[in-house]
């Protein structure tokens, strides 16, 4: 959609994101989900993160491009931190290590009960998931963490997090993203 109002925009998603990247989101989502213990999965997320900045999303902000991520370090704080007790400070720490202060200008966090949300990722196709993955096996408690994580990065950062509720249809939502996009980033869409 950015692209048809001339907007160059770059979609990507993390883990994942570039070759490397995509290796170790193989290895975080497969399995088991006690395979990794929490510091094990953060460090293999950051080492995901770490490739994808260098190999694909600082190159795109350097071309001009808008990059829009499907998660990014807010994530790492609402699984690892919330979701599977790690301090925050050591996630910002690792953060550090590997970004510096950098940061999106806007995030969006998409709200959903963690039951409808469970519900949802078991309705996808299953040519688009190959079966759920191991954080979706996870038990709700897990979910229920996590999602408080997220209401309370939202809540501390309001200036760069837009909180959508997202229980009504994708076309509402999508809706709801793009007032957003408009008003935050003052684009022409």
């Amino acid at each position: 959609m950015l692209e048809r109002h001339g907007i160059a925009a770059l979609t990507t998603r993390e883990p994942g994101g570039s070759p490397g990247a995509e290796e170790i989101r193989r290895l975080l989502l497969t399995g088991e989900p006690e395979r990794w213990d929490a510091e094990s999965e953060v460090l293999l997320m950051v080492a995901a993160r770490r490739s994808h900045l260098v190999a694909t999303v600082w190159p795109a902000l350097a071309a001009g491009r808008l990059v829009l991520c499907d998660r990014f370090a807010d994530s790492t704080e609402a699984y690892q931190g919330w979701g599977r007790g790690l301090a925050r400070e050591s996630l910002m720490a690792l953060h550090r290590l590997i970004a510096a202060d950098f940061m999106p200008d806007l995030t969006f966090i998409l709200d959903l009960p963690v039951g409808d949300g469970l519900a949802r990722a078991r309705a996808r196709p299953a040519a688009v998931t190959q079966g759920a993955d191991r954080f979706e096996r996870m038990a709700p408690a897990f979910h229920e963490r996590m999602r408080q994580g997220f209401l309370d990065i939202a809540r501390r950062e309001p200036e760069r997090c837009v909180l959508i509720d997202a229980r009504p249809d994708q076309a509402t939502v999508h809706a709801a993203v793009l007032v957003a996009l408009r008003e935050r980033l003052t684009l022409a869409i």
